[in-house]
């Protein structure tokens, strides 16, 4: 087991910081050896395939059968009224998906997924954090880990929410809470886009902000002498990571999703799924290591076909696209890209033409960052209501998520009380899906 005892930029790194323009660093140059110490250190514990994610969360829950996991020769009213189209490898998908089943060689198909959780709120931290929830715990997200364990790369916060912190599950947990996304604040697709903070303020010009900087840094370092509270050493990180924001033109030109040409943009579709998914694409290949986005509502519990018909073409589209352009740049090989869901649908169609909460099975999809192209890996049974073949848990998919970034699921973690708890308990690596 490995343990940590805590964040990297401690209280005392930051009294430390305040001291070493006495020997000609500036903070700048203090954080980016932070930044290289830690890649240093947790880059030997284990090799990174992955050196970003994309994590495209469908709340509400996306039906396997309309999706990845049609089941053409069961009854009409288990397979529903949607017909299937085959991929390029030969499988057949849901007619939903023609864009996808044409780059099935490039991405995995889990269709074993299966967590027993059939309740939005507990299937979404199920997914989101890769634990059960627990009255005794708040357990970080995915994204918060990877900001903790890996930190911050190129001026970039190492976490970022497209367009915000989905549900409270997607925060930091008993982590500190500097280890919170960084939310944009606002959705890629809107008119006259503009992600906030990113710009100083009206009348201050960048001699004054420094000025500013400076002054509020020293009565930080006296205030943090006397404190040594969570929110204090979290304000003191959330201050520095808003700092490189405004300090770098590179780190702020990551977020002008208006730098795409527009042909670029109309293949990603100028909707909330596209312009969200090409603003991950930016923020990735600028430095960002765990993006999460969100996109449609998938808890159709009426009219079903009519309900995919409708959201389902821009996700098509979309996520074609951001394969397709991670692939063109060079991009994909370490970028893994994840598709998930808080569960699925039941294998039954009911009285109001829709499908309702199942999770003993169901699909998320994996692409990139190590992860093989046209694979389907596990399957569910004929009337897809339970994994047949190679079942994976919640845990297993998190576990492997990690292990492609270079991150021991295993290692303990200190919660409050200094209780030690593993990343991921109990979670297995699904090695059959990487190359």
């Amino acid at each position: 087991m490995y343990r940590c005892s805590g964040n990297a930029l401690s209280r005392r790194n930051f009294l430390a910081a305040g001291a070493v323009g006495g020997i000609g660093l500036t903070l700048a140059d203090y954080f980016m050896i932070q930044e290289a110490q830690a890649e240093i250190k947790h880059y030997d514990l284990m090799e990174a395939k992955a050196k970003g994610v994309i994590n495209i969360f469908l709340p509400g829950g996306m039906a396997q059968q309309e999706s990845f996991d049609p089941k053409p020769y069961s009854p009409l009213e288990y397979r529903g009224e949607m017909g299937t189209v085959k991929t390029n490898t030969g499988e057949v998908f849901s007619e939903s998906i023609p864009e996808l089943a044409k780059r099935a060689d490039k991405f995995t198909v889990i269709r074993s997924l299966s967590h027993g959780e059939a309740a939005h709120e507990r299937g979404t931290h199920n997914m989101f954090t890769g634990y059960k929830p627990s009255p005794a715990l708040v357990f970080p997200s995915i994204g918060s880990v990877v900001s903790h364990e890996l930190g911050p790369r190129n001026d970039l916060p190492p976490y970022v929410c497209v367009p915000n912190m989905p549900n409270e599950f997607a925060g930091s947990g008993y982590l500190s809470s500097s280890f919170n996304p960084f939310s944009l604040g606002a959705d890629p697709s809107s008119s006259g886009f503009k992600v906030r903070d990113l710009d100083l303020a009206g009348g201050v010009d960048a001699e004054r902000f420094h000025r500013r900087r400076m002054a509020l840094e020293a009565v930080n370092q006296r205030f943090t002498s006397f404190a040594n509270a969570d929110n204090v050493a979290a304000m003191g990180t959330f201050y520095e990571r808003a700092y490189s924001l405004l300090d770098s033109p590179n780190a702020r030109e990551a977020f002008n999703i208006e730098a795409e040409d527009a042909k670029t943009r109309d293949r990603y579709g100028r909707d909330q799924a596209g312009q969200r998914m090409l603003m991950a694409r930016r923020l990735v290949e600028s430095g960002v290591r765990f993006v999460t986005l969100t996109y449609g509502g998938w808890d159709m519990h009426q009219n079903i076909t009519s309900g995919i018909k409708r959201t389902m073409p821009a996700l098509d589209r979309a996520l074609a696209a951001l394969l397709d352009d991670l692939s063109d740049r060079g991009m994909l090989d370490d970028t893994m890209v994840v598709l998930t869901t808080e569960f699925g649908r039941t294998p039954k169609i009911n009285k109001d033409a829709g499908r309702d909460h199942w999770a003993k099975v169901f699909s998320v999809m994996l692409a990139g960052g190590g992860v093989k192209g046209g694979l389907v890996y596990g399957a569910s049974n004929s009337t897809a209501s339970e994994p047949e073949e190679n079942p994976v848990s919640h845990e297993d998919l998190a576990t492997t998520i990690y292990h492609q970034l270079g991150i021991v699921a295993d290692k303990e973690l200190m919660a409050p009380g200094d209780r030690p708890i593993e990343i991921v308990d109990g979670g297995k690596v699904v090695t059959d899906i990487l190359t």
